[in-house]
């Protein structure tokens, strides 16, 4: 009886320190929420979905484009509001028009949505999206709701591989079901922020937005736009951003829109499988 007692004391004061000292950046301007998943866990379990993604997806077999995609999303890393990760960055071959980012900070690129992009400004601009949902903590955050008090005792008790296969399963489907219209919207917010202070423009991001609204009326489009129902709507968040672009004042005429390197190794992407002979 008194062991009990005693356990069921320290889970509890386990569970006040985690809430005390819970609170982690979230966002710009130091931006703060309470998380309950340790930075080591959150990579812990990045880590584990990146191992399933890569027994199930076949990733591009091009060492010039893995090097490529890491080379600007650290430059963007490096102005984010999140140094306590290694990002890691990685193109899928796939015809499917998607991109995500997994906890831990694994940000993954289809190959059939790079092919929809004729400047590296609106490849950047998903990618400070993708990095944004990363910076946000979004899919720990729906972890955490998903799993409610469970989390707290995983914790307190110390955790463990199998806890992280558990959190590393139920994230992946949390990841892959999409984000909420606030998350998605705070990601936009951020992202635009990120890539203009890594001194690419702005304007990459309304023109992803007009690329994407014009595939979602096509058929046969992938994960990123089946999410649609839970994006806000396009025309909502090209306004959105307009509005945040005109509020930072008059834009730096050195900032990006294109680069020669993107277009030469655009040309290196595999056809599309039906255009294959």
């Amino acid at each position: 009886m008194r062991t009990t007692r005693a356990r069921i004391i320290g889970i509890a004061v386990a569970v006040v320190i985690i809430v005390v000292t819970g609170c982690a950046t979230t966002g710009p301007g130091g931006q703060k929420s309470l998380i309950l998943i340790s930075t080591a866990q959150e990579t812990s379990i990045g880590q584990q979905m990146d191992q399933e993604l890569r027994k199930s997806e076949k990733f591009l077999a091009d060492p010039e484009w893995q090097t490529y995609v890491n080379d600007v999303g650290q430059r963007i890393v490096a102005v984010s509001d999140r140094k306590d990760l290694a990002f890691q960055f990685a193109v899928i071959e796939s015809d499917d028009i998607n991109a995500f980012a997994a906890p831990g900070g694994y940000v993954y690129f289809y190959s059939g949505l790079i092919r929809e992009m004729d400047k590296e400004s609106e490849l950047v601009a998903v990618m400070a999206h993708e990095i944004s949902h990363v910076v946000g903590r979004h899919s720990i955050k729906r972890l955490q709701s998903v799993m409610g008090a469970s989390i707290l005792l995983q914790l307190a008790l110390g955790g463990g591989s199998e806890n992280t296969r558990a959190l590393a399963s139920t994230a992946l489907g949390i990841v892959m079901s999409g984000y909420s219209r606030s998350q998605e919207t705070e990601a936009d917010n951020f992202g635009t922020l990120y890539m203009t202070k890594a001194g690419w423009n702005p304007q990459g991001m309304l023109t992803m937005f007009d690329k994407l609204g014009a595939l979602s009326g096509q058929q046969e489009i992938g994960l990123f736009e089946m999410l649609a129902s839970t994006h806000p709507a396009t025309d909502n968040r090209i306004e959105a951003t307009r509005t945040q672009i005109a509020e930072m004042g008059s834009l730096s005429s050195t900032l990006q829109m294109d680069n020669p390197r993107f277009q030469t190794l655009k040309k290196r992407l595999p056809p599309k499988k039906d255009q294959k002979k």
